[in-house]
């Protein structure tokens, strides 16, 4: 089982400074910042993923790359672009999250083969519009119309798409690097699901993306599985796209599922209300302390006069200072901690925000930090599961990653 992280340049800077929260100023980020793989060993992941939407942009407007990073990337490949070690693969996909509203997905054949053959991708998925929706026993004719023509265009493009890898991996010279191509599958059920790996399959694919399943609960993944496992012919597998389910990795496994995406632990260190922090067996919610001069909301309450910025700067300077002589000494009494960041929460006058302080004494008692392995905490100790800025929660999120990695070792895959 692979694991595929989608990436959205998430980079962290290795020389940042977290008592001044500054950044070095010989900092180049293109030079000097580190992905994830990059960070920690083991690498927490076994390819990337990437988006021609997140490159190129699509119809939402620009991508995430700047035009010096695009143009770099389409010079150097993938590969070296990412500083990828020889183990590791890539994959490149459309983005269809970005034209989920589009009548048909804005990219041609012709532009996604350039976006994957120049970048020198090691497989890449072909042209496919999502379907959010789910109605088990809905055949296409009870179905939205939407749903089925959108399943039907998916099925169009991969069929072009196949076609023309097959042409263009035939240029290229013995010894070369040729495109593997993979076929997106979507549905609303579990027999649209399996109607369109077998019509993919058809077409030759032996590799086939699932998509459109993240909405869906568990049970209804494994329907769907197990419907297309009716169809499967022998050498085809399947990657899920945007799935982790680490519990339920066994149960996909027997079904074919060779290989999967998602970002979910890494944008749980800084999305999630409640579980940034992850540990084998557990997981902990990070230590909210806001930057006075980084913190939107706060810089407007003190332009409007409603906080003090003497105050908030005392008040947060006094909650760094107790969290970092709280990690030095392992006696130390927590309730000092505990006063402070009540004090500082308080001042900030967000009282369900203040009500959450409470839930930060697990953290505190626990110290998970103290015993994780990874490189990541052990260099910067408490400082990992502070609620504070890109550079501290992006390696939260790294070291999340790097729990995945440990727990996918662990499973009895076959």
């Amino acid at each position: 089982m692979k694991f595929y992280f989608p990436d959205s340049q998430d980079q962290i800077s290795p020389q940042y400074d977290f008592k001044r929260d500054e950044y070095p100023d010989h900092r180049v980020r293109q030079r000097d910042d580190l992905y994830a793989h990059q960070a920690v060993t083991p690498a927490p992941y076994d390819g990337i993923l990437v988006s021609k939407a997140i490159v190129d942009g699509s119809v939402k407007g620009a991508g995430k790359y700047s035009t010096p990073q695009r143009n770099r990337l389409y010079r150097d490949g993938v590969s070296r672009f990412f500083g990828l070690p020889e183990t590791m693969t890539s994959l490149g996909d459309c983005g269809a999250f970005n034209y989920i509203d589009e009548e048909r997905p804005p990219y041609t054949i012709d532009s996604v083969l350039e976006f994957y053959f120049e970048c020198g991708f090691d497989a890449g998925i072909s042209i496919d519009h999502v379907i959010f929706g789910y109605q088990p026993n809905d055949s296409e004719k009870e179905a939205d119309p939407a749903w089925v023509k959108r399943r039907e265009i998916s099925l169009e493009l991969a069929e072009k798409f196949i076609d023309a890898v097959k042409r263009r991996n035939k240029l290229i010279p013995v010894g070369g690097r040729r495109l593997e191509p993979v076929g997106a599958a979507q549905g609303w059920s579990p027999d649209s699901y399996a109607d369109s790996v077998a019509r993919l399959q058809e077409m030759g694919y032996k590799r086939i993306a699932l998509g459109g399943m993240v909405p869906l609960k568990t049970p209804e993944i494994i329907a769907c599985l197990q419907r297309i496992s009716e169809e499967r012919k022998d050498g085809v597998n399947f990657h899920l796209l945007g799935i982790t389910r680490i519990d339920s990795m066994e149960r996909f496994v027997k079904y074919h599922v060779s290989s999967f995406d998602s970002t979910s632990a890494f944008r749980q260190a800084f999305m999630d209300e409640r579980n940034n922090y992850h540990t084998a067996d557990d997981s902990f919610m990070a230590i909210r302390v806001p930057q006075v001069d980084g913190n939107l909301t706060l810089k407007k309450m003190i332009l409007a006069g409603t906080v003090s910025q003497s105050a908030a700067i005392k008040a947060e300077r006094e909650c760094l200072r107790l969290l970092r002589e709280y990690d030095e000494d392992e006696s130390a009494d927590v309730e000092p901690v505990m006063d402070a960041l009540r004090a500082y929460q308080a001042l900030l006058g967000d009282p369900k925000k203040l009500e959450k302080v409470e839930k930060y004494r697990k953290t505190l008692v626990a110290r998970p930090w103290k015993d994780c392995p990874c490189a990541l905490c052990r260099k910067h100790k408490i400082e990992i599961v502070i609620f504070r800025g890109t550079e501290r929660n992006k390696r939260r999120g790294f070291h999340n990653m790097t729990v995945l990695e440990a727990k996918m070792r662990k499973l009895p895959l076959t």
